[in-house]
């Protein structure tokens, strides 16, 4: 069966400290998304998160494009951009307006959002997005759609998410010199979250742990949106140079190590089973070998270096009121063998793993926990969500069709919203 006639095409990269993935989105004429293409490759010039050699992250962003480019058959000019570094933070931005008991009409929105503006509190950080969450009517949370409705008092929660500036404007410069303009930055976790996350997770309470090479992000979800964030510089990869220093051996050695016998969960007979400590080719002679238990007693130290990390963040915000009734493991991290188990006795909680939600055409290579946030950043991009910052401001300005047409985008992107 072919593909439906293509109306819209996405294109977004996430640029990690272990590889730089591409994929490329379309959407047919009825809504459908498809997968056109998609790749990946191993990083250059980045370390935890952070641009370190420009010209180094530029070739590979254009390498992964080019490959993306070729597997989907087309070419793409523009892309969404994910950001898991630079000192990510987030604020909730709450604002009211006097409605006087009248029917909700949707210049008062209008005039919400605007006011709205005034309160984001940048602190010296770049604004990355700033978006209704939810409406509050009489102080009352949950309306997605309050236009219609009665109230003495209509608010709103307007979420924004806030990064280092130097940061982000490296991250632009590597894409806009492989020659692609940046549509948007979009922070990892907000990504994350699209892909795997189910609007109920988000509103009972849910911890997204989205563990990359060199980068933990936790994000606390409650009631429909991102309520903390904090980031833990610990990683997949100070597992691999924990094996490749305590056994002596090269890191790409220590990783096929890791991926192949590793896991977070010991069994009885890893005392017996013997594992080599590099690859060995056919007919070639014994390398050394270590005990299955070994490698699994090193894998579950650093785990618990990580899960106690954890621990310590959930703790913080509870005290704090942003709540998790689960967890959700995500990235490459993920990807270790019995993670989740070791993950749920030590954090004391349901954890599940996270992968990219069904998209047609996605490759299995793709659809793992290390392509979640690659994957979420194309359905973002899908839905394209409006910032409040390009909201015009009808003091100002007359109102015209346009502008109502964007204000109903607005409230379409609160309903979705997290």
């Amino acid at each position: 069966m072919g593909l439906p006639r293509i109306s819209r095409v996405f294109g977004a990269i996430n640029i990690g400290s272990f590889r730089i993935s591409a994929m490329i989105l379309g959407q047919s004429e009825s809504g459908e998304l498809i997968v056109l293409g998609s790749g990946h490759r191993a990083s250059q010039g980045v370390r935890r998160g952070y641009i370190v050699d420009m010209a180094a992250a530029t070739y590979a962003v254009r390498d992964v494009v080019e490959r993306a480019e070729k597997a989907a058959g087309t070419g793409i000019a523009s892309v969404w951009v994910g950001c898991s570094g630079a000192g990510l933070a987030n604020q909730v931005s709450q604002v009211e307006v006097p409605i006087g008991g009248r029917r909700i009409e949707e210049e008062d929105i209008q005039h919400l959002l605007v006011a709205a503006r005034e309160t984001i509190q940048p602190d010296g950080k770049m604004v990355l997005h700033a978006q209704p969450a939810q409406y509050t009517l009489d102080g009352a949370h949950g309306a997605s759609d309050p236009v219609g409705l009665h109230a003495e008092r209509l608010g709103v929660d307007i979420h924004v998410m806030l990064a280092d500036g130097a940061p982000v404007k490296n991250l632009r410069d590597a894409v806009e010199s492989a020659h692609l303009s940046v549509e948007a930055v979009v922070a990892a976790p907000i990504a994350c979250a699209e892909a795997c996350l189910s609007p109920e997770e988000r509103e009972l309470g849910t911890a997204l742990v989205e563990i990359g090479a060199e980068l933990t992000n936790v994000s606390i979800f409650q009631n429909g949106m991102l309520r903390a964030l904090h980031a833990i510089p610990i990683g997949s990869g100070d597992i691999t140079d924990a094996i490749a220093g305590d056994f002596g051996i090269r890191r790409f050695q220590a990783e096929r190590l890791k991926c192949v016998f590793g896991s977070a969960i010991a069994s009885p007979s890893d005392h017996r089973e013997m594992v080599p400590l590099a690859q060995q080719a056919e007919g070639a002679p014994e390398v050394d070998r270590v005990s299955r238990a070994e490698l699994v007693s090193v894998v579950t130290g650093q785990l618990s270096r990580l899960t106690d990390e954890i621990n310590r963040v959930f703790k913080a915000h509870e005290t704090g009121g942003a709540r998790s009734s689960q967890v959700v493991l995500t990235g490459g991290g993920a990807e270790l063998a019995g993670i989740a188990e070791f993950a749920q006795g030590a954090l004391g909680r349901p954890v599940r793993i996270g992968k990219p939600s069904q998209l047609r055409g996605l490759p299995d290579a793709h659809a793992t926990p290390g392509f979640t946030t690659l994957a979420g950043l194309c359905l973002y991009a899908a839905r394209d969500p409006v910032d409040i910052r390009s909201i015009p401001d009808t003091s100002q300005t007359m109102v015209t069709y346009s502008g109502l047409g964007l204000i109903k985008r607005v409230l379409a992107a609160s309903r979705e919203y997290f």
